[in-house]
């Protein structure tokens, strides 16, 4: 009998179903899917055959929300209505007081924000409670995004600010693997050559820094001799103010992520 639901099955609730499995948080025959859509509920069994796959939300157990923002009201008053136990809701922008509306007064919820990486288990992710959520609840939470990636527990005002950080990051990253693919071709590397070696240079400066004992600042003084090619590189970012360019990204990003949620 399922314990858990994960109401939406689309690419990130199939990331943490496949994530709990994996990890062995809990047994495939523990975990539920709630997908209305029949064409994704069959994808689902088939990949998935020992989890249970239903149309609708079950009654009386714990519910991670991983919907759309804009249905999450809707959700969250079929969970109540059914007596639904904690909910984590990973739905961006939206507060854990607009969840809580919609349930029973004093019910637990927790917000989440990850990031695609998920996807692939290398995820990151901030976690806030609500009102009612205690450290444990915040811990069940925490639980289940660490099956994914790494998680953070922090307040949930500073959650726009991870939205800016890390929920949005990998689209940085991706745009800077685009700038260094469309630059290699400019000094005469082929499109194929250019793009493998701009991705596995991400991927690799990636590994190391997360395995490296050192810091980001370091690691970038271990890669710059004086005068040498890298230091050139390097000074036309300084000369271009990148990391002021970078602060007005995060900081656009919050911004937005504030907006949303209000």
């Amino acid at each position: 009998m399922a314990t858990l639901q994960i109401i939406g099955g689309g690419k990130m609730g199939e990331a943490l179903l496949g994530g709990l499995v994996k990890s062995g948080w809990a047994p495939a025959a523990d975990l539920a899917v709630v997908e209305p859509v029949l064409e994704r509920r069959a994808a689902l069994t088939l990949r998935h055959p020992d989890v249970e796959v239903c149309e609708v939300p079950l009654a009386s157990i714990d519910a991670i929300i991983a919907v759309k923002p804009q249905i999450v009201a809707d959700v969250a008053a079929q969970l109540g209505a059914i007596g639904a136990g904690r909910v984590l809701s990973i739905a961006a922008g939206v507060r854990t007081s607009a969840i809580e509306a919609a349930l029973p007064k004093g019910a637990v919820v927790v917000r989440a924000m990850p990031n695609t990486p998920s996807l692939v288990s290398t995820g990151a992710a901030g976690v806030a409670g609500g009102a009612a959520a205690t450290e444990g609840d915040i811990a069940w939470a925490a639980s289940i995004l660490g099956s994914v990636g790494h998680v953070e527990t922090v307040t949930e005002a500073d959650l726009d600010a991870v939205t800016g950080v890390s929920g949005s990051g990998p689209a940085y990253v991706f745009l800077l693997a685009e700038a260094l693919i469309a630059a290699g071709q400019e000094v005469g590397l082929s499109a194929a050559t250019s793009s493998a070696l701009a991705k596995q240079t991400i991927l690799g400066a990636a590994v190391l820094m997360h395995e490296s004992d050192e810091s980001p600042a370091t690691l970038r003084e271990n890669v710059t001799s004086p005068n040498g090619t890298t230091a050139a590189g390097l000074g036309v970012f300084e000369e271009n103010d990148f990391r002021g360019l970078v602060a007005k990204v995060v900081a656009a990003a919050t911004a937005r992520s504030v907006e949303l949620g209000d």
